[in-house]
């Protein structure tokens, strides 16, 4: 079996959105780095809108769930990180910012 591509762990990532945006996590420039080792175990670094968000454990759950399907990844490791802070405004794609009105 291969390991997994960071492409289709992004590809995979892209149906977790925040429901209150209804915005993809990828798009929002909230998953920060994705680490593939030779034998298929993925880490994510990823944020959340604000420590306070009360949809954190279900995204995180999100997140986990659709690495873990994707095909080749033996263990998953989800960290929620803080640093630096998210700003939609730099982190966010252009389509995202196009939905959120900012520019």
């Amino acid at each position: 079996m291969a390991i997994p591509t960071k492409e289709q762990i992004l590809e995979a990532l892209q149906k977790v959105k925040d429901p209150e945006m209804n915005i993809s996590l990828v798009d929002l420039g909230m998953i920060y780095d994705i680490n593939i080792e030779p034998e298929g175990k993925v880490q994510v670094k990823m944020t959340l809108t604000t420590a306070a968000c009360p949809n954190g454990e279900m995204l995180v759950a999100q997140v986990h769930k659709a690495v873990e399907e994707t095909s080749g990844v033996t263990e998953t490791e989800i960290a929620l990180v803080w640093d630096p802070v998210w700003d939609p405004a730099t982190m966010a794609s252009d389509s995202a910012k196009d939905i959120l009105g900012i520019w």
